[in-house]
């Protein structure tokens, strides 16, 4: 296998991997590969089983149809670009990530004691939480993107220029 193919393959299975950890039914637990492979039998997709399903997110398989990405991309609610299109999986995948952040209680409940607030106690807000991370150690990036500095946030700009 060439390296271009392997690396194809563990992208893939990253992405599959992905979704089954940050989309999940209400009960919150992962899907299993029987619900997914149910579920697109039951939308009249292409035909695909659990098994097959198991294999593509461990990168034992790694070749699928473009049906088969589609449909998975329309069970988990994602863009079918979220498989073949770089940018495309990077905005998405950011969007992932707000969804695995608000998971969290304590996030959830910042965000919702945040509505309503003027323009100028937000910015307030964002610095307070931008000190408290540097305080912590924790680094500049959450999602793969850098996160405004502190005069950034005061001049109302949301990312680095």
């Amino acid at each position: 296998m060439a390296d271009s193919e392997l690396r194809g393959s563990k992208a893939l299975s990253k992405k599959i991997d992905r979704l089954f950890r940050t989309i999940h039914p209400r009960s919150g637990d992962e899907y299993t590969y029987e619900e997914v492979a149910s579920e697109i039998a039951r939308r009249n997709g292409p035909t695909i089983s659990a098994t097959y399903v198991w294999q593509l997110r461990k990168g034992i398989r790694d070749n699928p149809t473009k049906k088969h990405l589609e449909a998975l991309a329309e069970f988990f609610g994602v863009s079918p670009s979220y498989f073949f299109d770089d940018e495309a999986a990077e905005r998405i995948g950011a969007e992932l990530d707000l969804l695995t952040a608000f998971r969290d209680a304590a996030v959830r409940q910042i965000a919702l004691r945040s509505i309503g607030l003027s323009a100028e106690s937000l910015k307030t807000i964002a610095n307070m939480v931008e000190r408290v991370r540097q305080l912590e150690g924790l680094p500049e990036t959450v999602d793969g993107t850098a996160h405004p500095s502190s005069e950034q946030v005061r001049q109302g700009q949301s990312g680095p220029t």
